[in-house]
């Protein structure tokens, strides 16, 4: 359907789950701002989806705690004239932050040791460091 949400290849939420929201938006507009309702907020529960996998619920839920408010993940967008622009930049925004909360965790990392000539590459500049600051020194003779 035209109102479901592509989030990924796999994850596509239905436009059934989600809420939106209209009110008045501030800022240039001219005269009809006091009029038009261009202000978008999309709301979608992603702590009771079912068009998200446990896994991925989880992963979402912990990734996202900071901007859920009961589990709601709301976005406003105001930043357009046309209220069909602002409900496109909030279901873009909604799609990059939900694919970045679901998004697999980084391998982890192999920690590595610095190499010898890393070393003493380091030690040369300290010491050239410290040559360069003993010649700057006034010795008043």
């Amino acid at each position: 359907m035209a109102d479901d949400l592509r989030v990924t290849d796999r994850l596509v939420i239905p436009g059934a789950e989600l809420r939106e929201r209209f009110s008045r938006s501030s800022g240039p507009g001219g005269q009809g701002v006091n009029t038009a309702d261009s202000r978008v907020e999309l709301s979608f529960d992603v702590a009771g989806s079912p068009s998200l996998p446990e896994y991925l619920r989880a992963r979402a839920v912990d990734r996202l705690a900071g901007r859920l408010v009961d589990g709601v993940l709301t976005i406003a967008a105001s930043e357009h004239r046309a209220q069909l622009a602002n409900r496109e930049a909030a279901r873009a925004r909604l799609v990059a932050l939900l694919r970045d909360a679901v998004a697999p965790p980084p391998p982890p990392r192999r920690p590595t040791r610095p190499s010898r000539g890393a070393k003493q590459r380091r030690l040369d500049e300290k010491k050239r460091q410290s040559q360069r600051k003993q010649q700057r020194r006034y010795t008043g003779d």
